[in-house]
């Protein structure tokens, strides 16, 4: 007879997600005493997602590639930075990541954006954090009174999608949706999210 403490753990979404984010800081943790096996290791885990954060921005890979490089020399000269209590792990460096491709976009004005299908995602893609001095046209409050008023899936698929680079498979698998849902849920949530901060403005 198999007792319940002796049957096996399955690890829920949550529990994962917090085993995640504990490894994710170890290594940001390790970057900071300066060991690049945990720079190496990092970079592994997280590059893919930072590199399509950056990528939605700029809109060309030779560029994104160059931005990504240069995140992760921000992520080995900032990570005493880092706070766990402050974010998760990925959000943080998704912040950086975006920070550094806005950065681009706004010095070199000839980086191509072309006007897609996507043109909601692009332009909360382009917003940068509000801790960022030259981003003050954005007011956090407004910013936060909006997400506020959306539906509860599309305002989690917004900040999943734009804070922690999670991309459609993944908000599909996270939801069990097919991935033309999330993609509707993003476009609806995103124009939502834009005419409230007009109407704010």
């Amino acid at each position: 007879m198999v007792r319940v403490e002796d049957r096996p753990h399955r690890a829920t979404p949550g529990r994962e997600a917090a085993d995640g984010d504990a490894a994710l800081a170890t290594l940001i943790a390790g970057v900071a005493e300066g060991r690049q096996e945990a720079l190496r290791a990092l970079y592994d885990r997280t590059a893919p997602k930072l590199f399509g954060v950056i990528l939605r921005i700029v809109r060309e890979r030779g560029a994104a590639e160059d931005v990504l490089q240069d995140a992760y020399l921000r992520v080995w000269q900032g990570a005493a930075g880092y706070a766990p209590e402050a974010g998760r792990p990925m959000a943080w460096l998704a912040a950086i990541a975006r920070h550094r491709a806005i950065d681009l976009v706004r010095r070199k004005g000839e980086v191509p954006m072309p006007v897609s299908e996507d043109d909601d995602e692009d332009w909360l893609a382009r917003i940068a954090d509000p801790r960022d001095s030259e981003a003050a046209f954005l007011d956090r409050d407004a910013l936060l009174a909006c997400l506020g008023r959306l539906e509860p899936a599309q305002r989690d698929c917004v900040v999943l999608a734009y804070c922690e680079g999670l991309s459609r498979e993944e908000l599909a698998l996270r939801y069990d949706r097919p991935v033309n849902t999330v993609k509707t849920w993003l476009h609806r949530g995103l124009a939502s999210l834009r005419g409230c901060l007009d109407a704010a403005a």
